[in-house]
């Protein structure tokens, strides 16, 4: 995830000097120096056979971004979070993966571990990714070496006013999974560079992003890197659902381009320093016939799909096998799930907002009037009766009426 603000910075920098690493971008380091990849006296080569030394410093950045509050959200996506999104989109041996908020490297070594799981070839991955704070990509690139990821693509800039992932003649790079956790409502996105953008990211779908918000841009510049069987798996506030303007003109393009088909809700507070619910929005380029014309709307931030804790909620595994089951299925489940058709979109004005299409409310059940009056008569017919067993007992004992 991409961070902002020189307090951040000075602090990752802080962290990352704890390991021996110069903070990127200083005076003392050209720009060669700082966005290179930093030596360690690693023997190891294969992917994960560092993996217990990786698993360490995975818990540190853990700790500190826990420790840094509100800023460690802004480059660390809670791991559950990660494995909910890499097991949505399924990766698998050769293809092509990027993370264009790459933060600290969580969507990388995830997608890795994943497609190693399932008895892939890591070597036969390439990996990108790209990340505007140095200090913060200086512990992503450190994180992957540590994890035995030393073949990937790291690049420095702002992705949307330099994207750095292209090729030799300056075109974008296309990918089959593109997966992140853009900053939120990001204010100062590069809206004036958008216009005139020269990979023409952000005129394809009627609109540009709202100057103050920059949620779209970054969903624009993942489609424009997702080749024509990709997905694109990325965290989103739920604002992007709903809100009209130039994001909801935004939105009904995308949809009608038949690209959304997952829209999940997930509960409040699962992010450091954010007590804000989120959705995890895939979109695909390759709908199966089964699923064209059609979104899945999934409302996982009720009791049962998170485990409430005091400061912060997290997800289990079984809450993300329930979620992912759901994805797969592809069904409506009561309270919890609902497939739309394109039409029942149109008529809600292409809002996704997901409680116009999951009905979370228990409804009472309808009993008929008959039903109410012959229950009214049964409790009437058992108090005459306890009346009379009453009366015959008062009698029997002098005290009759």
């Amino acid at each position: 995830m991409n961070g902002s603000g020189a307090a951040c910075s000075l602090t990752i920098a802080s962290f990352a000097a704890s390991f021996g690493l110069r903070p990127p971008g200083s005076r003392r380091s050209p720009p060669s120096q700082a966005n290179s990849q930093p030596q360690l006296p690693l023997r190891q080569s294969s992917p994960f056979s560092a993996a217990p030394l990786g698993d360490a410093y995975e818990y540190l950045i853990y700790q500190f971004a826990d420790d840094a509050g509100k800023k460690g959200g802004e480059f660390y996506t809670p791991r559950s979070v990660v494995r909910l999104i890499v097991e949505l989109l399924q990766p698998h041996e050769g293809m092509r993966i990027c993370d264009p908020t790459f933060g600290s490297g969580g969507m990388l070594i995830y997608t890795a571990q994943y497609v190693k799981d399932h008895g892939g070839d890591v070597r036969n991955l390439v990996l990108h990714g790209q990340e505007r704070n140095l200090g913060t990509l200086a512990i992503g690139k450190l994180n992957l070496l540590l994890h035995g990821l030393r073949a990937a693509r790291l690049e420095a800039g702002d992705v949307i006013a330099e994207p750095q992932l292209v090729d030799d003649r300056g075109r974008l790079l296309s990918y089959d999974r593109v997966i992140a956790n853009p900053p939120f409502s990001l204010k100062e996105w590069g809206h004036d560079f958008a216009a005139n953008d020269p990979h023409h990211r952000f005129d394809r779908f009627g609109a540009i992003p709202p100057k103050t918000k920059g949620d779209l841009a970054f969903l624009q510049h993942m489609l424009a890197v997702t080749n024509a069987e990709g997905m694109v798996g990325v965290v989103m506030p739920h604002g992007i659902l709903f809100r009209g303007g130039a994001e909801g003109t935004i939105r009904r393009g995308i949809l009608e381009a038949d690209l959304f088909e997952a829209v999940i809700g997930l509960a409040p507070n699962l992010f450091f320093g954010a007590s804000i619910p989120v959705a995890i929005c895939v979109l695909n380029r390759a709908k199966g016939p089964d699923r064209k014309g059609k979104v899945l709307f999934i409302d996982a931030a009720q009791p049962g799909y998170f485990r409430q804790g005091k400061a912060q909620n997290f997800l289990d595994q079984e809450h993300i096998g329930k979620i992912v089951a759901a994805y797969r299925a592809f069904e409506d489940a009561e309270r919890f799930a609902h497939i739309a058709g394109i039409e029942e979109i149109r008529a809600n004005d292409f809002n996704l907002n997901i409680s116009r299409y999951v009905d979370t409310t228990e409804h009472a059940d309808v009993v008929s009037v008959e039903e109410i009056l012959a229950q009214l008569r049964e409790a009437e017919r058992e108090r005459d009766e306890a009346v009379a067993r009453m009366d015959q007992l008062l009698a029997e004992l002098g005290y009759g009426r």
